[in-house]
């Protein structure tokens, strides 16, 4: 199956739609959460447990799969759908993101003065040919360029692939935002045209930058949409509050085509998922969900539970008792409380596939609420 996407159906009320994404692995309804399996598998959860959730895309991360074990050990293998047995779509991002946020750390980060590339010294040089870095495994030195990236993700064989994009700090002279967008669109174009010499039934979805200057980002899209990309995926910084992105999505995302899809990376908390679907984004991955249930922290409809409370050592109800998730069915509040109190490694495990569990139906509930007009 070739990749290709259709909308089913737009709400009457927004931009909000629900769509199909064909993939040579698999059907991706949309609106839908995308989990990040860093290495090849959601922590804490195995691959078995991921194809059985019903989870129709994963992320999986070019940087730490390049280091570790490495593009030709996964090629040897078959390819990630193989190494790591997965049964679904996958996509993969370009490397660069891990690469620049190592180097320049959060937003957070960066307010309080910490993770800059001074101190950090992961990043060694961005040139216009790439970036080098040091690996964090063994130091050695490694240079990241379009090119190879895309060749790495050729070697995974993702279904969903993304060109290499420089990621710049919060806090930017415009001059340097300016030569980094630029540079950035360069390296995409030089992706692309690496891709398109062996497309071999993969979709490269463009990054579109400009930070929070809203006029780059009309710039990027308008640039992005003239060039043979299957689809968008809104990157680069997004401000330092979520009022920030809004406005920063709510003026960029019109200025795309609207038969391709549109991804949101790095953002799927409950309260940003509720406030973009109206703009008519398709897909959106995070890895909070998994990594707050690492913590204790259940998602239900009524907010997040905090299992490691005293209040529920003796709680002998489901987390959610309509749930159907393997958790919810097998286990009540109590016995979850008590194993993360013995920090007993299963607790990870059960709290993180109820929160799969969650975020695939409520994307599911978000799709039928569209399909009603009501978003």
């Amino acid at each position: 199956m070739s990749f290709f996407f259709e909308v089913l159906h737009t709400s009457k009320k927004s931009r909000a739609r629900v769509g199909r994404i064909h993939t040579p692995h698999g059907i991706i309804d949309t609106p839908g959460f995308v989990a990040v399996g860093t290495n090849g598998t959601l922590k804490a959860l195995d691959n078995h447990v991921v194809n059985e959730s019903g989870l129709q895309l994963m992320f999986c991360n070019t940087y730490h799969m390049l280091l570790q074990p490495g593009p030709h050990v996964v090629k040897a293998a078959g390819g990630l759908h193989k190494f790591i047995q997965r049964k679904g779509p996958i996509i993969t991002d370009s490397g660069g993101f891990q690469v620049f946020s190592l180097a320049y750390g959060s937003v957070a980060d960066e307010l309080k003065s910490r993770g800059t590339r001074k101190t950090n010294g992961t990043v060694l040089k961005i040139t216009e040919e790439g970036v080098f870095f040091r690996s964090y495994r063994d130091g050695k030195k490694i240079l990241l360029t379009p090119e190879s990236s895309i060749e790495a993700q050729k070697d995974l064989g993702a279904d969903i692939i993304i060109p290499l994009d420089e990621l710049p700090p919060y806090h930017i002279d415009p001059a340097a935002l300016r030569r980094s967008f630029e540079r950035t669109h360069r390296w995409e174009e030089r992706s692309l045209q690496t891709h398109l010499k062996n497309p071999q039934g993969q979709a490269i979805y463009a990054v579109v930058h400009g930070g929070t200057d809203l006029a780059l980002r009309k710039e990027s899209c308008e640039f992005l949409a003239a060039r043979p990309f299957d689809g968008y995926a809104i990157g680069g910084s997004f401000g330092k509050t979520r009022e920030e992105m809004i406005a920063m999505l709510a003026l960029t995302l019109p200025h795309l085509p609207l038969d391709k899809p549109q991804h949101l990376l790095g953002i799927g908390d409950l309260s940003s998922i509720e406030r973009c679907i109206p703009f008519g984004l398709d897909t959106f991955d995070s890895s909070y969900p998994t990594r707050a249930a690492r913590h204790g922290i259940v998602l239900t409809k009524q907010g997040p539970l905090n299992l490691t409370k005293t209040c529920y050592a003796q709680d002998f109800t489901p987390i959610d008792p309509a749930c159907t998730c393997p958790t919810c069915r097998r286990f009540h509040i109590g016995y979850l409380h008590h194993l993360f109190k013995a920090s007993e490694i299963p607790a990870q495990s059960l709290a993180s596939a109820h929160n799969l569990h969650f975020m695939i139906e409520f994307m599911a509930g978000y799709r039928q609420k569209i399909l009603d007009n009501e978003i």
